[in-house]
């Protein structure tokens, strides 16, 4: 009766409330709670001591006058200065935000918020909505003779995976800049020694410079203790990461900010970590590729940049991913590329299996979509509330409903995965063979009813909760729920009533925040007396449709919500018992979000394959593309868009792109830089052909439009990015640069850039460089490793005599032989007719004698020859496949191309002698 005459209403922005619950009340998202100032340094367990049944703090408030500076935990950044955490306005736009803590204040002083009720100025696109910011970093620098060395440690509220990095940076601190642009931080923690008295160290001054809107708090340095993080991580590692304690016990910088980190987390979140619990890696800077973030704008590798909502970046083209987990997992690959060819080459052959077996394809992405967040319910199960409350009860309830429905779904995963055949898969379904699935299903069906489960909407929710306890556990749980199911049959009984005494259609209605209440749909019906009964209250109307409530059913609703505090109160009971015996092996749900999240990725990333013509990327030491295509573009025109051919090999590893404006130079460029990360991450890429090399960096320096108002602005930033480059660049990187020197003079800007182009010559790093410098080309006369390519344009002459401008956007060798395209769009403009022939006429005077400076000799021309020829043979012999009779052919080819080359070089130079 209760179920069929009752509808369930959600209010306010349509999200489930039950999710809102679990990010709400749960340990994590708790508003704020009074917290000792004084913690005890020499405690190096002071986690696993307190429990739920702690002793009460009150006596010990932030407030308290007893509590001198020196017992503070934390302190202001800034001395004298305060911006609270609620401040967004303008004002304070270049100011970094401290967020007050109780070490800051006297009596007065605002209590801690917890950072998931804290919104900060970081924003997130719908493209990286799955990364939107909960990660909060600690960061230290050495001293002294370890300056430079950096210590790191983050960790995700809504996954609890401590991450620890420990690297040496230069002195422009790239890594750490492009580490924390990955992160996307909500709060970054550093030693008050980094801020003291405004004096801030070059580190601390650009972080807040790149992070503006991040809130920053200054930690004591004292906290920084690296011997308490070894502590820590022995104390809460979960055994299957265990190594990690013996990899980073010498890595002083990152045990430190570790203790940092979970000392300020216990601190703001009112609840400690289950010992045992936590997922503990190390990251060096050595394992993936940097993209720093510039470059990750640039390309718009997870934000459109004219639209931050937008889809259209190389996230939004490869995410199909089911899981919020395997949406992160594709963020971060991104962001961070592979280094590793065999772990790529995993990937690879995985996904080729789900491109080949369609049964397996769909199984996958079926059995995946079911999945919650296991990271995020992970986060939560695995702490342990200091307080008792209603809504901590009802949280937990939750959780443990999520838990059994996540557990459910491992069978069904595990069925899937029976045939796989390649290794990755092969490994991902032996890790889900573990047997202590089924002990956690097993212990939580002695005490949860078998049918209850995860259900979306706020009133099959409540039900779920209410009665997810099995019955004769205990009697007194037993006697609220049926006092529970009373009052909800008298609230269906009494609206029937009044739906007869009125004679109106009436039915019973549900929301969160209104808990029961009528709802009433008048379709050409009238009220009597043109009017509602006086006796329906707090009225509301949309269209033919009112919502109101009577006093007698706020009354009921009141007794229904006595009840349920009852039953929450005493299932969590039950439930606290069960999950002490789950804990011992809730760690295994590791592996359990481990495999889904890259699953769900791998599914994604063979998807995106079957929405267009993607091939299987090799990787040896060139970079070969065959009828490339920008993967973003293709997914806006929503055709294949134009494709190029790319080759760049350690003979010719400097490539000079000209070309008239809107020809195509900006889009190939990206086109290169896009499948090269794709290629990284283990997807296949739009071409027909694709070789590529391992790039350790990613670089790219993008023009911007000309202003000329900004011109010494404009100019300033293309040097920053060119220094950033010249200072980082190592012989495996690949360099995007796209018009340089533009912001200033043509005689300086040429200079700029030759010398720029010559520094980078000097490295073994696959470059590509757009340019309108036609000057540029004359050094593949003087350097055999540069080559020139140009975007081809086609003219036509119309009825009228008029010439017409075609842009093909197809890659050609040589140089560019446009000339004047700039003088044709002045000729579209008003510009009398003298001035435009007067500007051709000096334009083609200054052009004739640069191509006379051009022309290369025939001795350098035949060094050029055998330069090429020597490094196709050192390609074939480190990557060549073929068989015996083929290598032959090219060989004879190679040398039929070297003969002619020669030979076309002599009849040159007799033509000059002449």
């Amino acid at each position: 009766m209760f179920q069929s005459s009752t509808e369930e209403v959600t209010t306010g922005g349509g999200g489930t409330p039950e999710s809102g619950q679990s990010s709400g009340v749960s340990p994590l998202g708790r508003g704020r709670h009074d917290v000792p100032v004084s913690m005890d340094p020499g405690s190096s367990s002071s986690s696993s001591r307190q429990s739920s049944g702690a002793p009460n703090t009150s006596s010990r408030r932030a407030s308290s006058p007893a509590s001198g500076p020196s017992q503070h935990l934390f302190r202001l950044g800034q001395a004298g200065h305060f911006i609270p955490p609620s401040t967004t306005g303008s004002s304070f736009r270049g100011t970094p935000r401290f967020r007050k803590t109780p070490g800051s204040g006297g009596p007065g002083a605002h209590s801690a918020r917890t950072p998931l009720t804290e919104h900060t100025g970081t924003t997130c696109s719908s493209a990286a909505s799955t990364s939107c910011a909960s990660v909060i970093v600690a960061v230290v620098e050495g001293r002294g003779l370890a300056r430079g060395e950096i210590g790191m440690a983050s960790l995700n509220l809504k996954c609890p995976e401590l991450v620890l990095s420990q690297f040496a940076d230069t002195g422009t601190y790239a890594k750490v800049i492009t580490k924390l642009h990955i992160l996307v931080p909500l709060e970054i923690l550093m030693p008050d020694t980094a801020s003291e008295k405004g004096k801030g160290t070059k580190l601390f001054s650009l972080i807040t410079e790149n992070f503006q809107t991040v809130a920053f708090t200054a930690i004591q340095r004292k906290y920084f203790n690296e011997r308490k993080g070894l502590e820590y991580l022995q104390q809460l590692c979960a055994p299957e990461f265990g190594t990690v304690v013996m990899e980073v016990q010498a890595k002083y910088y990152c045990l430190a900010a570790a203790a940092s980190l979970l000392k300020y987390l216990e601190f703001i979140q009112n609840s400690i970590y289950a010992p045992k619990s936590l997922k503990v890696i190390f990251k060096g800077s050595e394992q993936t590729a940097m993209i720093d973030s510039a470059s990750a704008t640039n390309l718009e590798l997870v934000v459109n940049n004219r639209d931050r909502r937008s889809e259209h970046t190389l996230f939004g083209v490869l995410n199909y991913t089911k899981t919020m987990g395997g949406g992160r997992r594709l963020r971060s690959n991104i962001l961070e590329p592979l280094l590793d060819v065999d772990t790529i080459s995993l990937r690879l052959d995985a996904i080729q299996e789900l491109l080949q077996e369609e049964e397996l394809f769909y199984g996958l992405r079926n059995a995946i979509g079911n999945f919650l967040d296991i990271d995020q319910l992970l986060s939560v199960l695995v702490q342990i509330p200091k307080q008792e409350t209603v809504q901590v009860a009802e949280a937990k309830i939750t959780h443990v409903i999520q838990l059994k429905h996540t557990l459910d779904l491992v069978p069904s995963l595990r069925m899937v995965l029976k045939k796989c055949t390649t290794a990755l898969l092969k490994a991902y379904s032996t890790s889900l063979e573990d047997n202590r699935f089924d002990t956690i299903l097993e212990q939580i069906k002695t005490v949860i009813n078998d049918d209850t489960t995860y259900m979306k909407g706020s009133l099959s929710m409540r039900t779920q909760k209410c009665y997810a306890v099995r019955p004769n556990i205990n009697q007194f749980l037993d006697i609220a729920r049926r006092a529970y199911t009373e009052i909800v049959d008298d609230i269906a009984g009494l609206v029937d009533q009044l739906g007869e005494r009125h004679g109106l259609p009436m039915r019973t209605s549900f929301s969160t925040a209104r808990g029961f209440f009528i709802q009433m749909k008048l379709e050409g019906a009238a009220f009597p007396d043109g009017k509602l009964p006086a006796e329906f209250l707090k009225v509301t109307k949309q269209k033919n449709s009112y919502s109101f409530t009577t006093a007698d059913l706020m009354k009921m609703n009141y007794r229904c919500d006595e009840a349920l505090r009852e039953i929450f109160h005493m299932s969590y009971v039950v439930i606290c018992q069960l999950l002490s015996i789950v804990h011992e092996h809730i760690h295994c749900l590791y592996k359990l979000s481990e495999a889904v999240s890259m699953l769900d990725m791998l599914v994604s990333l063979a998807n995106a394959c079957t929405m267009s013509d993607y091939v299987r990327p090799e990787f040896t030491d060139t970079l070969a593309i065959k009828q490339g295509r920008h993967p973003i573009l293709e997914r806006i025109a929503g055709r294949q868009p134009v494709s190029n051919n790319s080759y760049i090999s350690d003979g010719a590893n400097f490539v000079i792109v000209t070309g008239p404006n809107m020809s195509g130079k900006s889009t190939y460029l990206k086109q290169v830089a896009l499948c090269q990360i794709m290629a990284q991450i283990g997807s296949f890429v739009p071409a027909e052909y694709a070789s590529f090399r391992i790039a350790d960096q990613i670089f790219t320096r993008i023009g911007v439009d000309d202003d000329f108002e900004t011109n010494s602005s404009t100019f300033m930033v293309e040097m920053k990015e060119v220094s950033y480059i010249i200072h980082n660049v190592s012989s495996r990187s690949l360099i995007i640069i796209d018009e340089l020197g533009r912001g200033t003079s043509a005689e300086e800007g040429i200079g700029i850039c030759h010398s720029v182009c010559e520094f980078l010559l000097s490295l073994k790093a696959f470059t590509l460089f757009a340019t309108h410098f036609l000057e540029l080309c004359q050094l593949e006369a003087l350097y055999p490793n540069v080559e020139n390519q140009h975007m081809e344009v086609q003219h036509s002459r119309g009825e009228a005599g008029a010439e017409t401008v075609v842009f093909t956007h197809v890659l050609c060798r040589g140089r560019s032989e446009e000339r004047q395209y700039g003088l044709r769009a002045a000729e579209m403009t008003a510009l009398p007719q003298s001035i435009i022939q007067n500007a051709k006429a000096i334009s083609s005077r200054v052009s004739q004698h640069l191509l006379a400076q051009q022309q290369s000799d025939p001795e350098t021309q035949q060094q050029r020859a055998v330069h090429h020829l020597a490094t196709r043979l050192l390609q074939t012999a480190r990557n060549s496949k073929l068989d015996q009779d083929s290598l032959r052919i090219y060989l004879k080819g190679l040398k039929k191309n070297y003969e002619a080359s020669i030979q076309a070089t002599m009849q040159a130079g007799d033509v000059e002698e002449e």
